[in-house]
């Protein structure tokens, strides 16, 4: 499993019903309003493939896979968000 960091940009539209499924279905954990945390099989593009077809074209996405150990800081973040980071840290 690896880490991933997902932050979304819903544009026109702002559907947010199948996306929050989709993360919902991964046990994401939301950081920031449109910012998750998720440890999921796969690459960071699968990933994203995968998040796309649950989005509009004209929405920006971004997947980024979090390498061990890696240092983080937070501040006003979810507190579920905090003790997954916590969770995986050094």
């Amino acid at each position: 499993m690896a880490s991933f960091l997902i932050t979304h940009d819903l544009r026109k539209q702002r559907n947010y019903t199948d996306l929050y499924h989709c993360l919902g279905q991964w046990n994401a954990v939301m950081l920031l309003e449109s910012v998750y945390l998720a440890e999921l099989s796969g690459s960071a593009s699968g990933v994203r493939d995968t998040i796309r077809r649950h989005i509009d074209a004209d929405d920006g996405l971004a997947v980024i896979q979090l390498v061990h150990p890696f240092d983080w800081g937070t501040w006003g973040v979810e507190p579920a968000a905090a003790a997954w980071l916590k969770a995986r840290s050094p």
